[in-house]
């Protein structure tokens, strides 16, 4: 299957509601603006750069090309450009990437992520992190991600860790980053184009070999998809489903295929992908990461 190449794509035609809304609970939070300028003050960003410049092995034409192709492909789909540096870690028993760098972004996918994934399900996956450079959301996205290795250190610090707990930002952060999760999986969509492919990405994300995707398994993960209920999932206690969210690490792919089924049975992602100007779609301000320093 070949797919469109979507010139023009915005992020804002395509973002979960609910990340919008999570995201704009965010930046009211009173301890925001102090966190990021701390993180900023550490040089936190060019740090996570060096850790990835001094572990990873960095993707080229020559040595990962099937690798290589798969991401350029998926760039050139949702449209960034130029394509950012694209690295290759270490294997942890289950799919994992990042995406780290506001300011030069870099994607790294580790080696189960290569040897689990077909060329469509790895423009899925990748899909996924090319949408947190999309939105400009990486100043966010990776402060949630390294704010448990900061605990200790920030605690020490004059934004002490009591007051960062008090002020709800820490359960707001980590909140935002599993509602960004429905987002991104919208782009990763947008990127392989292919529904089916979608879903058995989302299964091996959740830790399922390839050789147990039957017809069988698939289509029973489907349908419990669609019987997770999103207003079980909105009348949960509130604190539990902030403080369960707090582990990132968990896939949630019922809970994320639940919601990627629903766009796309709302008509939505057809009417997107078949838009001649997309351009035209979600044509807002952009978002300014120094508002947020």
């Amino acid at each position: 299957m070949e797919q469109k190449v979507l010139t023009g794509l915005r992020s804002e035609a395509y973002e979960h509601p609910f990340d919008r809304k999570a995201l704009a609970s965010l930046e009211k939070m009173p301890g925001v603006s102090l966190l990021l300028k701390k993180i900023n003050e550490y040089g936190i960003d060019r740090l996570l750069r060096l850790q990835f410049l001094g572990n990873d092995i960095r993707v080229t034409p020559r040595n990962f090309p099937y690798l290589h192709k798969s991401f350029v492909e998926t760039c050139q789909i949702l449209d960034v450009s130029p394509v950012p540096e694209f690295y290759l870690c270490r294997g942890t028993g289950y799919i994992q990437t990042y995406t780290i760098g506001v300011e030069k972004p870099l994607v790294s996918i580790n080696l189960e992520g290569m040897e689990w994934l077909s060329h469509e399900e790895l423009l899925y996956v990748l899909g996924q992190e090319v949408a947190h450079i999309k939105s400009r959301h990486l100043l966010y996205h990776q402060t949630a991600i390294i704010l448990p290795s900061l605990k200790t250190f920030l605690s020490n610090t004059t934004l002490g860790l009591g007051g960062l707990l008090a002020s709800g930002v820490e359960l707001a952060l980590y909140n935002w980053l599993m509602m960004a999760k429905f987002t991104s999986d919208r782009a990763g969509l947008l990127a392989c184009q292919d529904v089916e492919v979608a879903t058995t990405a989302l299964m091996k994300i959740a830790g399922l070999p390839r050789e147990y995707l039957s017809t069988e398994i698939v289509e029973d993960f489907i349908d419990q998809a669609r019987e997770f209920s999103s207003e079980s999932f909105n009348n949960l206690d509130k604190i539990a489903k902030m403080l369960s969210f707090m582990e990132y690490r968990f896939s949630w792919a019922i809970m994320r295929a639940s919601e990627l089924l629903k766009w796309v049975d709302s008509g939505e992602y057809e009417a997107l992908i078949q838009q001649s100007n997309l351009e035209e779609i979600g044509d807002t301000e952009d978002w300014n990461f120094s508002d947020s320093w």
